[in-house]
C-alpha cells in the first residue's frame, strides 16, 4: 500500500469517526439509581433466597437497566454505623429517570409485587441521580 492510500484510509476514517460522535453525543442526563430495602415476615434463609431470586426473574431483564445487583444483607456486618433493619436490598441502576418511570409499569414488575409482598414488613426505597458516564 502506497503512502497515499495509507493517508487517503486515515482520512476516511477520521472522518466516519467525527460524523460518528457527532450523530451520538453523549447524554448529559443523570441515570438513576433505585435502592429497595427488603424487611420480611418470615426471614428464614429460604423465604430471603426465594426473593433474591425472584427479583433476578422478574427484574433484571428490562430495558434501560446499566447495573443490577439483588442479595442478602451481609448478617456479619454489624458496625455502629450499618443499618440493619432489613434482609434483601436490591439495587438497579437506569439510564435515565424514563426508564426507570417505564419499568415500574411492567407486567414483570407487578408481577414481582403481586408474588412475594405478602412476606414485606417493609419495603424502604430510596431513588438518587448517578452522575452520566463521560468517555
Amino acid at each position: 500500500m502506497t503512502l497515499r492510500a495509507i493517508l487517503a484510509t486515515g482520512a476516511l476514517l477520521l472522518t466516519a469517526c467525527a460524523t460518528s460522535v457527532a450523530e451520538s453525543p453523549l447524554t448529559t442526563e443523570p441515570m438513576l439509581t433505585h435502592s429497595v430495602f427488603f424487611d420480611l415476615k418470615n426471614d428464614d434463609a429460604a423465604s430471603i433466597q426465594a426473593l433474591v431470586d425472584g427479583c433476578y426473574e422478574y427484574l433484571a431483564p428490562h430495558d434501560g437497566i446499566v447495573y443490577f445487583s439483588a442479595g442478602a444483607r451481609h448478617v456479619d456486618y454489624q458496625r455502629d454505623v450499618n443499618d440493619l433493619a432489613f434482609d434483601v436490598a436490591l439495587t438497579i441502576v437506569f439510564e435515565n429517570t424514563a426508564a426507570q418511570d417505564a419499568y415500574q409499569v411492567t407486567e414483570p414488575h407487578l408481577q414481582f409485587i403481586e408474588e412475594f409482598n405478602e412476606n414485606w414488613a417493609s419495603v424502604r426505597v430510596f431513588d438518587s441521580f448517578a452522575p452520566a458516564p463521560t468517555e
